[in-house]
């Protein structure tokens, strides 16, 4: 079984990841922390060298990479549904949760976040907005579940997706 979690920055996918990977005796992964790992650099500095493009190519590798694995809960990165590969292995091999936070929510959860470069500009609200604009679309397009996450406790939004998979016989 495997748990592929998207959705935008700031949506919690990092944090639920860990919970749903601890209460469904899981291995978590984060692909962005994959990356960065491999890479020996942080997400910024290989978007300050290789561009968004370089970033990509390399995200796409490690995501076909981790989602041949079994028994795990993938966080992916925001932008990892914009690659066609990407959403078809997903949606292949795993059950796709989008974890959708509000724009406000998106805005309020990365105000202080310094580790993404998309937001490294004099107006992250607009590109959150404008990244929102393009990405839902592609998020609900490739999802098994779609849960919101606005105001909500971790716990709480870990039990609705195990609640909602044992409805929908996905748990073993």
């Amino acid at each position: 079984m495997n748990l592929f979690l998207i959705g935008p920055m700031g949506a919690g996918k990092s944090t639920l990841g860990r919970l749903l990977a601890q209460d469904l005796q899981l291995s978590f992964v984060d692909s962005d922390k994959v990356i960065e790992e491999r890479a020996g650099a942080d997400i910024p500095w290989i978007f300050d060298v290789e561009g968004e493009a370089g970033f990509r190519k390399r995200e796409a590798s490690v995501i076909d990479e981790l989602t041949q694995q079994t028994d795990i809960v993938l966080a992916t990165g925001g932008g990892a549904i914009l690659d066609p590969e990407n959403r078809r292995r997903l949606q292949a091999r795993g059950t796709v949760i989008y974890l959708y936070a509000s724009l406000q929510q998106q805005i309020e959860r990365t105000a202080k976040d310094r580790n993404r470069p998309l937001l490294r500009t004099d107006n992250p609200s607009k590109v959150l907005e404008e990244l929102m604009q393009n990405r839902d679309p592609l998020y609900q397009d490739c999802c098994d579940l779609l849960i919101h996450t606005d105001g909500r406790r971790p716990k709480s939004v870990a039990r609705e997706i195990t609640l909602q998979l044992e409805q929908l016989n996905i748990l073993r």
